[in-house]
C-alpha cells in the first residue's frame, strides 16, 4: 500500500489549517488532479462527499465518509470508489494562537494493480504537489507570513 506522512509547521491557526482542510466542497478549487466535489451532507462533526480525481484519460471518483474534530483532527473513511483501502488523518496541533503543527498521513491500496502500480510511481511527487497546493491555498485565504512553513521531522 502505497503510503506517506508529513509533518509541517505553518504560520497558520490550527482552526484556519482545520477549516481549509475540512471545506471539501472547494478542492476542484485549487487541488490538482481534483476535476469535482461533491458533499452529499455536512455537519459540525462528519461529511460524506464525492470526489472525481483525473490525471491525463484516467477519472476515478470515489466518496468518503469524513469525521471531523474541531480543530483537533479530520479522519478520511473509504467507502467506495476504485480503491480497496484509504486512510487519510490531518492532525492539528497550535503551536500558539498564530501558527500550528500539521501532521498528514495518507495510505491506499488499490482494486487494480496497474492503478496500484503507477501510482507507487508518481506519490510522492503527487502528495508533494498537494502538500504545495494546501500552503498556498492557506497564503491565499489568511495571508502570507513572514514565517515560512517548515517540514518537521
Amino acid at each position: 500500500m502505497p503510503g506517506i506522512r508529513e509533518t509541517r509547521r505553518l504560520p497558520y491557526s490550527a482552526e484556519q489549517m482545520f477549516d481549509l482542510v475540512a471545506d471539501v466542497g472547494r478542492y476542484a478549487e485549487f487541488l490538482p488532479w481534483v476535476i469535482a466535489t461533491r458533499v452529499r451532507s455536512n455537519s459540525d462533526t462528519e461529511m460524506l462527499a464525492d470526489m472525481v480525481v483525473g490525471f491525463k484519460a484516467i477519472r476515478e471518483s470515489f466518496t468518503s465518509r469524513v469525521k471531523k474534530t474541531c480543530p483537533r483532527e479530520i479522519d478520511v473513511h473509504y467507502v467506495d470508489g476504485p480503491l480497496s483501502d484509504l486512510d487519510n488523518v490531518w492532525t492539528f496541533r497550535a503551536i500558539d494562537a498564530h501558527s500550528c503543527e500539521i501532521d498528514f498521513m495518507v495510505d491506499f491500496t488499490f482494486k487494480n494493480r496497474l492503478f496500484e502500480k503507477l501510482a507507487g510511481q508518481y506519490f510522492d511527487k503527487a502528495f508533494r504537489k498537494m502538500v504545495e497546493a494546501f500552503e498556498a491555498r492557506a497564503a491565499q485565504l489568511y495571508g502570507s507570513s513572514s514565517s515560512s512553513a517548515q517540514s518537521v521531522a
